[in-house]
């Protein structure tokens, strides 16, 4: 599928001026006297740029291997990125680079790509240069608002809190809706109090009301179990994933 170059130099631009505004985040380690800028802020930048590159570059490409190596929210990183980027957008204006989405990246992948991510980007968000406020994990409304954010590297139209058709005498929201995918994530974190067949029960209710959904073609059940509750997530789902085969997938992470 051809990519707009209109689109992909608008992007681009993006992402070179916010690579220039992080330089005004430099600040200095004072027992290695290396140069670093706020590591939240940097690697949010990180993960967008791989993912716009990883739309149309080979995973085993020169410049994708490199920018892999820049996790790190070094000075140096920082200004390596923006060259890249730079290099690139040259390298497309002289007709070096065809701008052509891999087909290995579709939704599917984007979306696995996200769930497997998710435990290390909020475990990475805690950590933040002199102790600055950060997103904590603590309930439902905290995993829906990094999962929005990280959602939006991928995925333009997404609905917060459709109303969902009433199933068995009662109605729910749903989290996220993906309109032009049609697809519907809906999201749980676990809690102490909540036992592996709690959890079951409440999956297969979602999943039978989904089904009456018009929009609605695929229904992702995203839970986030950080301590480990569940005794038994891979059993969860196991069953509910080969029931449901063609209309609902049920994920735990962290694995």
């Amino acid at each position: 599928m051809q990519l707009s170059q209109q689109k992909f130099f608008e992007e681009i631009d993006i992402l070179i001026s916010k690579g220039q505004d992080i330089l005004k985040t430099k600040w200095r380690a004072e027992l290695t006297f290396r140069d670093y800028v706020d590591v939240s802020i940097y690697k949010a930048w990180w993960i967008k740029i791989k993912s716009f590159l990883g739309m149309f570059l080979a995973s085993d490409n020169t410049y994708m291997l490199e920018v892999n190596k820049l996790e790190q929210n070094s000075l140096s990183n920082l200004h390596t990125c923006i060259q890249i980027l730079t290099d690139i957008k040259d390298y497309v204006e002289k007709g070096h680079i065809p701008l052509v989405l891999s087909s290995s990246q579709d939704v599917s992948a984007l979306l696995n790509t996200v769930f497997s991510k998710f435990h290390r980007v909020a475990r990475q968000l805690r950590t933040r240069y002199n102790n600055r406020g950060t997103l904590e994990i603590n309930d439902e409304y905290d995993v829906q608002d990094l999962l929005h954010a990280l959602l939006q590297l991928y995925f333009d139209d997404i609905r917060k809190e459709e109303w969902t058709p009433s199933y068995a005498g009662g109605s729910s929201r749903q989290d996220f809706l993906l309109k032009n995918e049609k697809i519907v994530i809906e999201v749980k974190k676990t809690r102490a109090s909540m036992t592996d067949r709690n959890l079951g029960e409440q999956l297969i209710i979602d999943i039978e009301k989904y089904k009456n959904h018009p929009g609605c073609n695929l229904l992702i059940c995203f839970v986030y179990d950080p301590e480990g509750i569940l005794g038994n997530p891979q059993g969860i789902m196991n069953d509910l994933n080969t029931k449901h085969k063609s209309f609902a997938e049920v994920i735990i992470k962290p694995d």
